[in-house]
Formats: structure tokens, C-alpha cells, sequence
């Protein structure tokens, strides 16, 4: 009479390679854990209490055991009642609808001069990157508002030209410029990613065009652009949200006042007055929350508008 086989060693073959999983699995945990400790702690927390916060009358001093609840106050103060929270949205939409696109212009045209192969074009590089490697940082700020004071780089060189100067960063009608200015100025990092895209699309693609007749600005329209709106869509989306966010030089320049007469009041320091000024933490948050919401659909109508001028390399290959 035959015995059966032992069912017991497939079993044991399968184990092996579960307990590798398991110990992966546990090792990208191990990994992932400080990340995952400072995104509830430093991200998810606060915003859940900011969400909270925005419904309460709150001083910042007071402990949290002390807030007021008082419901939609707050918004309804701001959408109602608060005309200097409608000034600075003034302000933040008319400083991102002219320098995002002025920048990403400066950007693109300064990628297509140097997508070029001539001596010295990695120094050029740098050099017009290195303005964005600063960032919105205070002492760049502090530079740039010096530039455009009355004694300022800006009005010595206006003198040569024989142009009278005067304090562009402290008149209303141009204080905001001087920031817009500071942004587009700042164009290295989407420069960068132009020039990445730049480097992907065929070089046979504008032979081809060439032979056809067609000349530089046919090329640059039906060729550089639908080729590079992925990139051009990208760089659209990051510059708008930074647009939007906009702070440390409108800081800088007005003292954390907003002024000249306000013209510098950005969405974002107008939060902060509040905030840590006035100490209305309550009315801070829910600006932060409205903002949050605002800059989301912003995102959402630009990805869903794209699909209608985006054009990717793979479409139609299934």
C-alpha cells in the first residue's frame, strides 16, 4: 500500500519568501516612519486645528482651553464685513496674473537662447539660475527694496540715461511693480526646466519643418510649443501656486505693514497681520482655509483646462 506524500513541505517552501516580504515591508516602514510621524505632526495636526481654530475667537496668548466658539463669524467678517481682506486678494490676483506670466515668458525665451551650443553657455546657465537658488529669502528682499530706494543702483543708472529717479518701492503706483519685478527676476528654476524640455524634443522634427519651408516662428509654433506644453503646463501650475504664496518681499518691503497705502498688502501678510499682529488667530485660520481652497480650485480648473492644449509625446500609442 503506497503512503501519501508530506503536504507539509510546500508550506514550509512559502514561508521562506513571506517572511523576506514581511521584513521588507517592515523595513520600509522603518523607513517611511519619521516621515509619517512629521506629516501628523507638523501637517495634519495643525491644519485639523486650524480647521477648528477658524470657528472659535481666538488671541493666540490664550490657552486653546479658553476659545470662544462662534461658528461662521469669521467668514462671514471676511467675506462681508473686512474690506482690507478684499484688497489684498486684490492685490495677490493682480501681482500673479502679471508676474507668473511674465516670468515664465523671461524663462522660455532665455532657455531657447541657450539651448545653443557655444562657449561659455554652462556659465551662462549658472549665472541666470543663481537668482533663483536665493529664493525668497530676507536678504535678497533687503537688496532688492535698497536697489529701488531713492539713492538705489536703479535711479544711479536712470541719472546716466539723464532720467530722474525717485522712491520706487515707497509709491503706492509702483511698489507693487518693484515686487513683480523681484519674481520675474527669479526666473532660473523654471529656465532650467524649459531648457530639460527643450533638450527632448527631435532635432529631425525642425529638418523636417526646414525642408518644408517653414521658418523660425512657424517652427517655434507648431513645433517648441505643442512639444513642450507638458513642460510649459508644469511650470504653469508650480509658478501659480508660488504667485499666490507670495510673502517675504512683500514683508520686507513694507516693514510687515502692507503699505505703502496697502499696495503691497499680499493675501499672505495680510494672514500674518492678523494672525501674529492683531493676534486674531480665529480670523487667520479661516483665511488659511479659505486660501487653501481658493489655490485648489485655481489647480483644478488649470488641469482640467489643459487637457484642451496639452499635448504628450505618447498619446495615441494606446
Amino acid at each position: 500500500m503506497a503512503i501519501a506524500p508530506p503536504v507539509a513541505a510546500p508550506r514550509q517552501r512559502e514561508a521562506g519568501p513571506a517572511r523576506a516580504r514581511q521584513r521588507q515591508n517592515l523595513a520600509g516602514y522603518a523607513f517611511l516612519g519619521p516621515w509619517l510621524i512629521g506629516l501628523m505632526l507638523i501637517t495634519a495636526v495643525p491644519m485639523l486645528l486650524s480647521l477648528y481654530l477658524s470657528f472659535t475667537d481666538y488671541d493666540v496668548l490664550s490657552p486653546l482651553s479658553e476659545v470662544e466658539w462662534v461658528g461662521f463669524d469669521n467668514y462671514r467678517r471676511m467675506f462681508t464685513e473686512d474690506p482690507s481682506y478684499w484688497h489684498s486678494v486684490t492685490v495677490t490676483v493682480t501681482y500673479a496674473l502679471i508676474a507668473v506670466p511674465l516670468k515664465l515668458l523671461v524663462a522660455l525665451g532665455v532657455a531657447l537662447l541657450l539651448n545653443r551650443a557655444f562657449r561659455g553657455v554652462g556659465l551662462f546657465r549658472g549665472l541666470f539660475y543663481l537668482p533663483s537658488l536665493l529664493g525668497g529669502s530676507v536678504a535678497l528682499a533687503i537688496v532688492w527694496v535698497s536697489m529701488f530706494n531713492r539713492d538705489g543702483a536703479f535711479n544711479s543708472l536712470l541719472g546716466f540715461f539723464g532720467v530722474q529717479g525717485q522712491a520706487w518701492v515707497h509709491d503706492p503706483e509702483y511698489a507693487l511693480e518693484t515686487l513683480m519685478l523681484l519674481a520675474v527676476w527669479q526666473f532660473g528654476a523654471p529656465m532650467v526646466i524649459f531648457l530639460a524640455g527643450l533638450k527632448q524634443v527631435p532635432v529631425e522634427l525642425y529638418e523636417a519643418a526646414e525642408v518644408d519651408g517653414a521658418g523660425a516662428v512657424r517652427r517655434f509654433w507648431h513645433i517648441t510649443v505643442p512639444m513642450l506644453s507638458p513642460v510649459i503646463f508644469f511650470n504653469l501650475v508650480l509658478e501659480t501656486i508660488n504667485g499666490f504664496q507670495g510673502f517675504t518681499s512683500a514683508f520686507v518691503l513694507s516693514n510687515g505693514e502692507g503699505g505703502p497705502v496697502d499696495s503691497t498688502l499680499m493675501y499672505t501678510l495680510n494672514l500674518y497681520i492678523n494672525g501674529f499682529v492683531k493676534l486674531d488667530m480665529g480670523y487667520a485660520s479661516a483665511m488659511a482655509w479659505i486660501f487653501l481652497i481658493a489655490i485648489g480650485l485655481i489647480t483644478a480648473v488649470l488641469f482640467r483646462t489643459g487637457r484642451f492644449w496639452v499635448h504628450y509625446s505618447d498619446e495615441g500609442n494606446g
